[in-house]
């Protein structure tokens, strides 16, 4: 198994699926989907004004807020209306609705794992102690704040490790006080 090491710094900006706003993909299953049609897909948005947020239906979402006060997503019919404000938890939700994102103080920037129904589930958790990584099919490591120790390497703040094939069992353990892991485990979907 091999880790490809990604700098959130060095991934350029793409304009958001309606054009709303820019997004860096960080990975794409497979490598050369498109948003229309991938199996998963990871990346980061710089949310700077409320903006919609794309549907996309059959698919799976979380959002991990990354930085800044967070945002308030709400769905045209209400059945989605959910307050993001705590740094690095996830919010899952559907991707079948469009959403409106109000931002509460400012500026954010969060994760978005989305995940195609019926071809594989995304668990997404974050980390602030020694861990054990379960196997997972594919994944990513997002140091989201301070630094982590991976196997031989040592992942600092906005850098992440991704790998597209069987990951065993992983230790990760932080090398400074308050650090922040976001742990994306990618698993085909066998239900």
């Amino acid at each position: 198994m091999t880790f490809e090491l990604i700098a959130l710094s060095e991934i350029a900006t793409v304009p958001w699926k309606n054009g709303a706003g820019l997004t860096r993909e960080l990975a794409i299953s497979p490598a050369d989907a498109s948003v229309d049609d991938f199996d998963w897909r990871i990346s980061v948005a710089a949310i700077e004004r409320d903006a919609p947020f794309s549907a996309f239906p059959g698919v799976d979402r979380c959002i991990v807020l990354l930085r800044g006060a967070g945002m308030r997503l709400r769905s045209v019919d209400g059945a989605i209306d959910r307050r993001l404000t705590q740094a690095y938890a996830p919010h899952r939700f559907s991707g079948d609705a469009a959403l409106q994102a109000s931002l509460i103080d400012g500026a954010c920037e969060d994760l978005n794992v989305m995940v195609r129904r019926g071809c594989c589930v995304a668990d997404v958790a974050t980390q602030s102690v020694s861990a054990d990584v379960a196997a997972a099919d594919a994944g990513l490591l997002l140091c989201a704040s301070g630094e982590w120790q991976v196997g031989d390497v040592a992942l600092k703040t906005l850098h992440a490790l991704l790998w597209r094939s069987g990951l065993p069992r992983l230790q990760v353990h932080p090398l400074r006080a308050a650090s922040a892991l976001v742990v994306v485990r990618l698993c085909q979907d066998h239900a």
